[in-house]
């Protein structure tokens, strides 16, 4: 659809600019009503309905993979300029692509400014608190990133988890991601 491509477009152009400043993420939830409205304006504005909000959420779903997929292929700065077209900053997987694709740019300011900020929106946000880790051991901080080791095992039940293993590997040396 023509929206999927303005999307792309709008990465694909802003995204070099911007360096001067989970493939499924759960959708963002409905916008609440705004209690501000007039009476006028409630009359005119009629609620979302049910299909609406699916289909909301779909375009957000769509948008997502497209960053998603720019980011994971190494088009960082473009990936991050689409993630923020979406809107949804403080959504935890928006924040921690966001964080992530900055972190690989070695930006480590702007990656850590975003994982606190998908941190902050969802505190057990094991790929968040997984690449957090490896934030902190690529910075040569091997504790603080067993920190986030732990909290990971205790948010997946043990050490089973990808999030866990990847970090492990890391801090291991085994491999960077």
């Amino acid at each position: 659809s023509s929206w999927r491509g303005r999307l792309l477009g709008f990465a694909l152009a802003a995204g070099p600019a911007l360096a001067d400043m989970k493939d499924n993420p759960t959708p963002p939830p409905a916008p609440a009503a705004d209690k501000k409205k007039t009476d006028a304006k409630k009359k005119t504005n009629a609620p979302a309905t049910g299909q609406q909000k699916k289909d909301k959420q779909s375009q957000f779903l769509d948008g997502y993979k497209i960053a998603y997929d720019l980011i994971k292929s190494e088009k960082y700065e473009h990936g991050v300029a689409a993630m923020l077209a979406l809107g949804q900053d403080d959504h935890p997987d928006v924040a921690t692509s966001v964080g992530f694709a900055w972190r690989k740019l070695g930006d480590y300011d702007k990656a850590k400014f975003w994982y606190d900020r998908a941190l902050k929106s969802d505190p057990v946000h094991v790929v968040t608190l997984s690449y957090y880790g490896m934030w902190h051991a690529e910075q040569g901080n091997v504790l603080k990133a067993e920190d986030f080791l732990q909290k990971i095992s205790m948010v997946c039940g043990g050490n089973d988890c990808e999030p866990y293993k990847n970090l492990r590997g890391v801090i291991e040396g085994k491999f960077t991601y």
